[in-house]
């Protein structure tokens, strides 16, 4: 969901996403997104050696698991590792649109959280 919103948020720069151990596309992820637009049904997760391009100025960590990889990678690359406390949503229970109100709520904040430390504005715009 991050690099789908990014993308939208900051057209002009280059965003991968990858994950330490990712998975197959969430269903409710999927929803959300569709909500506002965006398709990312056929994005397929990918591991983080799987990108081959280190070139990065600026990766972003939403989980402390990959966080700390990114960490150890980073000692002998040159770019700049940031971490977005970020609650997965994927482990709330409940009804249907109780789950899906947690990975909107996800989705919320990781649009203002883009907005805010990547475009140092205001989410609205």
């Amino acid at each position: 969901m991050a690099a789908a919103l990014a993308r939208v948020r900051l057209p002009h720069v280059y965003i991968r996403s990858a994950g330490v151990d990712p998975v197959p596309p969430d269903p409710f992820a999927v929803a959300v997104m569709s909500e506002k637009g965006l398709d990312i049904s056929q994005r397929r997760p990918r591991k983080l050696e799987e990108l081959g391009d280190t070139s990065f100025d600026l990766v972003v960590t939403l989980a402390p698991e990959a966080h700390h990889h990114m960490l150890e990678m980073a000692r002998t690359e040159s770019f700049d590792v940031q971490y977005w406390p970020t609650l997965d949503p994927s482990g709330v229970h409940g009804s249907r649109s109780q789950i899906l109100d947690s990975y909107r709520t996800c989705r919320d904040q990781l649009d203002m959280t883009i907005v805010k430390r990547l475009m140092g504005g205001d989410a609205a715009s």
